[in-house]
């Protein structure tokens, strides 16, 4: 994978934080193995002192806060504590459904695999969703988590029995072409891939208040690959 220019990825900016729109498959953060390149070390290099406010999975695409000094980091690392930062996802679901601001109040744990589940007893979690786009077998839903759990939204999408296309882990199956295509043909010998090769979520907006009390809205477009999954979807259906 070709490292982008971590300039190229900047929404916002200012003295105290840098808002970008991060790429599907480069982690937040130093993973537990190995010595990949992440979000962190790159804004690193560009201000000295970033730090990362809040992550997002390494498949999760979208918009990603920075803060570029320890004031700003504690400014907006005790909005996202006390829930004042809203954040807006999207997410291609499998099947048809028809959300209206429908709530999932639905409790997760964290288990030792780097995986999460439903629980009884877990931490208390809550999103809205509302459907967005409906088309032939899949959905286009905004996704606002209240709380912000581990894997929180594929769960409640899990749960709402509307998987995210690509999340295999939690009931999402691959999304084909030849699944919609007629005359699909494959070379001999080829294989058909997966449409998308992640798990089709995007952190689309985030909304913030700077240390001046200004509130801020930075959205975030598509990468090509959840565009061009959201444009073929609405060709066919």
């Amino acid at each position: 994978m070709k490292l982008p220019d971590f300039q190229d990825l900047i929404l916002f900016e200012d003295d105290d934080f840098i808002v970008i729109n991060k790429p599907p498959f480069l982690a937040t953060l130093d993973e537990r193995f190995g010595n990949a390149p992440n979000i962190l070390r790159m804004a690193r290099q560009y201000a000295d002192d970033a730090q990362a406010c809040h992550r997002l999975d390494k498949e999760t695409s979208g918009a990603l806060a920075l803060a570029k000094n320890p004031e700003a980091y504690r400014h907006l690392s005790m909005q996202f504590e006390n829930r004042e930062v809203k954040k807006l996802y999207h997410a291609v679901a499998w099947g048809l459904h028809r959300f209206a601001d429908t709530l999932v109040d639905r409790s997760i744990e964290t288990t030792t695999k780097g995986k999460a589940r439903l629980a009884y007893k877990g931490k208390a979690a809550e999103t809205h969703f509302t459907t967005l786009e409906a088309f032939a077998r899949h959905t286009l839903v905004q996704c606002v988590p209240i709380t912000g759990r581990m894997h929180q939204i594929r769960l409640h999408l899990m749960y709402l029995q509307a998987p995210i296309v690509g999340d295999v882990v939690y009931g999402g199956e691959d999304f084909y072409l030849s699944s919609l295509k007629k005359k699909f043909n494959l070379k001999d010998g080829e294989e058909e891939q997966p449409f998308i090769k992640r798990f089709a979520l995007h952190a689309a907006k985030l909304i913030f208040t700077r240390l001046n009390g200004e509130e801020v809205t930075v959205e975030a477009p598509y990468p090509k690959d959840f565009r061009v999954l959201v444009d073929t979807l609405r060709q066919y259906s």
